[in-house]
């Protein structure tokens, strides 16, 4: 969760990336070891011993845990944060990045969802902004017309000073 400034209150709780980004992120991971698991235990059975099968299914239990992991902690530091004074975009876990934008130079808010992330409620959001500050771009968002309705919403009100 970021630090908030002196009177500044979140409008929306944090916004996360959704959960396809699991299915996405572990699939190779997944795909290798079953591969290992069909190869070891499959074709290689009759020349590999019992214990050395064992320990191989053992090992590539470990590296899907260990995957799982990885993609668990990296979804859960990405977020986007939505107060009544600024956009707020954090990545990363090793390498923290946080990008703010304040919410009076955002010019435009767009959306791309495809049709499955239609069905499933996630998409990409485009924050343009006037000035230096680059565009950013905050992909699998979970309900994103949500998201993009909310930051419009409040760039104009602060552009006509509500």
């Amino acid at each position: 969760m970021p630090n908030l400034l002196a009177g500044e209150s979140m409008v929306l709780p944090p916004i996360r990336r959704h959960w396809i980004v699991f299915v996405k992120d572990l699939r190779w991971p997944v795909v290798l070891v079953l591969a290992l698991f069909i190869v070891v235990d499959g074709v290689l059975s009759s020349v590999i011993s019992g214990d050395v099968r064992v320990l191989i299914t053992l090992v590539g239990i470990l590296v899907l845990c260990v995957a799982g992991y990885s993609v668990w902690f990296n979804w859960k530091t990405a977020s986007l944060t939505v107060t009544d004074q600024r956009v707020i975009l954090e990545e990363g876990v090793l390498l923290r990045t946080s990008k703010v934008i304040p919410l009076d130079r955002v010019q435009d808010v767009s959306t791309k969802q495809t049709l499955f992330g239609q069905l499933l409620d996630y998409g990409s959001i485009e924050i343009d902004t006037a000035g230096a500050i680059p565009n950013e771009l905050f992909s699998y968002a979970a309900h994103p017309e949500l998201l993009r309705d909310q930051v419009f919403m409040l760039s104009e009100q602060l552009r006509r000073g509500l």
